[in-house]
């Protein structure tokens, strides 16, 4: 949905051009394209399965000091959440002239523990700390390293900069969390759609994912088939919906509501 490296396998330490798995030739340039950086705004989004709403968030987006910055927060709702309590805070930074990452904080919070998630991003790849209050061992940093690569924020941003013409297609490797995945972006065309916040006129980017293992090849993603994502064809490029085919069955994200300008 919402998904950049340059595949210069020789620029990865310790690895040597001839052992470079053929995928990684076949992935796109990461420089941003023309499009202008997003407006701040908070948006509204409601995430559910199969039509049945289960979970709301709220996304703050903003610049500072040559940085923008996302903070979002969302919690399960109804009788999911009496189910399933999972309540989520997420802060991610990018550098506002290049769409790099710089950093991502999250905290998991579920009903019997809570997961918190810290990557640094670098010019060759991301460190990655990840703490649980139920361990009784201190974390582990382990590295990915892999020139270029975005996590979600900066994947959506470096997308939508791009002219993106019908047919047109990006891949780019993804580190969201624990794992990289290279993610195969095509737009598949322009049409209207519907959702909460409006009818907007929108551009269908239809979404790929291959895991990849720490052989560095490429597998199927065990719980992801495929999703296709809407973001509004004006000068926002806003998110507006996604849909996605995962094991369970369909789930999808909503814009409910966007409100432009810093919050107050």
């Amino acid at each position: 949905m919402i998904c950049v490296a340059l595949g210069l396998c020789a620029a990865c330490p310790g690895y040597a051009e001839s052992a470079a798995p053929a995928w990684e030739k076949t992935v796109t340039n990461s420089e941003r394209g023309a499009f202008p950086n997003p407006r701040p705004h908070r948006a509204n989004y409601r995430f559910g399965w199969n039509d049945v709403v289960a979970a709301t968030a709220e996304i703050n987006f903003g610049a500072r000091d040559g940085r923008l910055e996302l903070i979002g927060a969302g919690q399960t709702t109804g009788i999911v959440r009496a189910l399933w309590r999972f309540d989520v805070q997420h802060h991610a930074t990018a550098d506002a002239a290049t769409l790099r990452p710089i950093a991502m904080h999250q905290v998991d919070e579920l009903r019997h523990k809570t997961v918190t998630t810290d990557l640094t991003f670098s010019a060759t790849g991301v460190t990655r700390t990840r703490t649980d209050n139920k361990a009784t061992k201190p974390p582990t940093p382990k590295k990915f390293d892999f020139p270029g690569l975005v996590d979600l924020h900066t994947a959506l941003l470096l997308i939508r900069s791009q002219p993106l013409v019908d047919g047109s297609v990006q891949r780019l490797v993804v580190y969201p969390a624990t794992n990289g995945y290279l993610a195969t972006i095509s737009v598949a065309g322009h049409e209207s759609i519907k959702v909460g916040a409006g009818t907007y006129k929108a551009i269908k980017l239809d979404l790929q994912l291959s895991k990849i293992n720490k052989q560095r090849e490429l597998e199927p993603h065990k719980k992801f088939r495929q999703a296709s994502a809407w973001i509004s064809d004006d000068a926002d490029r806003l998110l507006l919906r996604i849909e996605a085919k995962v094991f369970v069955g369909t789930v999808f994200v909503d814009l409910e509501s966007v409100q432009f300008g810093e919050k107050r």
